[in-house]
């Protein structure tokens, strides 16, 4: 295991991102030379085969395993929200994280349904970053601050690490990011989030073009974007999807936000996110596109818009199935069955 960086600067950042850990080939091979044994028709089970390798590839070992998958939300405040982009106000961030330690949100069932570890992290929620339409968001402390933070939350021996959020006015940051990142029309990337429509959406939109431009010459490489356009929970993220690459956690990323929160590390070192699969894609239309500049397929469509990792969560039992297909099935020697002529 390569040991995680020392951060002291975004420069530091790159460089770790430059040198970043290959997948484990061996691990792979061995993967691929068991996928043909089994009894079953080659390809049969389709992305479950594909998603077993990069399972092995990822957590370095082969047979994979699915025992101790975790689900890692963190949340944080964000400045624009006193412009009205969102349908509910800023407090409710710490209301949700409260009812996230009572055991009362929609992650936390999923979690014990289906036996996933789960952890919330609030980011200084008193004090929420800058308006991001009047200056950047954060400052360079605050968001090596929010970075370190994240690659904290990542353990070692975790099968699989589900990344989510809970932000009010995040999904507007995501907006931003991805306008900054890739380009194109705001309209493309804004959705209605918490709920907004009509004319508050259009205003909304509006504040995504309007923070972009205000932040253009700020934004001069992809990490700078998200300094100035994201939040404290979407840099944790950003943190955490590193320290995994790291640690040999495959990670499962959420919906539109946590997706834009990882984007930056891939638009400033392709590649950065291989260890990242997408366990949905979000309701709303922004991921669609994010999703196809950054060439990933997600695992579900449930026209989930929740944020909370709840997409990641429910991803998990699609690699569940794949190890479990992968790890116990018969082999053609094993069954005594003919195989392919």
């Amino acid at each position: 295991m390569t040991p995680l960086p020392a951060l002291q600067s975004l420069d530091d950042i790159q460089k770790a991102l430059a040198t970043l850990p290959e997948p484990d080939q061996d691990a792979a091979d061995a993967a691929h030379k068991r996928e043909p044994q089994l009894t079953k028709p080659p390809g049969a089970l389709g992305r479950l085969e594909d998603l077993v390798v990069w399972l092995s590839q990822w957590q370095g070992r082969h047979p994979p395993a699915m025992g101790t998958p975790k689900a890692q939300v963190f949340a944080g405040n964000h400045g624009v929200t006193g412009k009205g982009v969102s349908a509910y106000p800023a407090d409710v961030t710490a209301q949700m994280v409260a009812n996230f330690e009572a055991g009362g949100a929609a992650i936390n069932q999923l979690c014990q349904a289906f036996g996933v570890g789960f952890a919330i992290d609030a980011l200084a929620l008193d004090r929420p970053t800058k308006d991001f339409t009047e200056g950047a968001a954060m400052t360079e402390a605050e968001f090596l601050d929010a970075f370190v933070f994240g690659m904290g939350a990542v353990n070692d021996g975790t099968d699989v690490l589900c990344l989510g959020e809970m932000g009010i006015g995040n999904t507007t940051a995501a907006a931003a990011i991805s306008l900054g990142l890739f380009g194109g029309d705001p309209k493309d990337w804004t959705g209605m989030g918490t709920g907004v429509s009509g004319e508050a959406l259009t205003k909304k939109t509006e504040i995504v073009g309007t923070a972009v431009a205000a932040q253009a010459k700020a934004a001069s490489n992809p990490l700078q974007v998200l300094r100035c356009l994201g939040g404290r929970e979407m840099v944790a993220i950003a943190g955490a999807v590193l320290a995994a690459r790291y640690r040999n956690v495959p990670v499962l990323l959420d919906g539109y936000v946590a997706t834009a929160s990882a984007a930056p590390l891939e638009a400033a070192q392709p590649g950065a996110l291989d260890h990242c699969q997408v366990g949905h894609v979000s309701a709303e239309p922004g991921h669609t596109l994010l999703l196809e500049k950054l060439g990933k397929t997600p695992l579900l469509n449930l026209e989930m818009r929740l944020g909370e990792a709840t997409g990641a969560v429910m991803a998990v039992q699609v690699l569940r199935a794949a190890v479990a297909c992968h790890n116990g099935m018969a082999t053609f020697e094993d069954a005594a069955i003919s195989g392919k002529n």
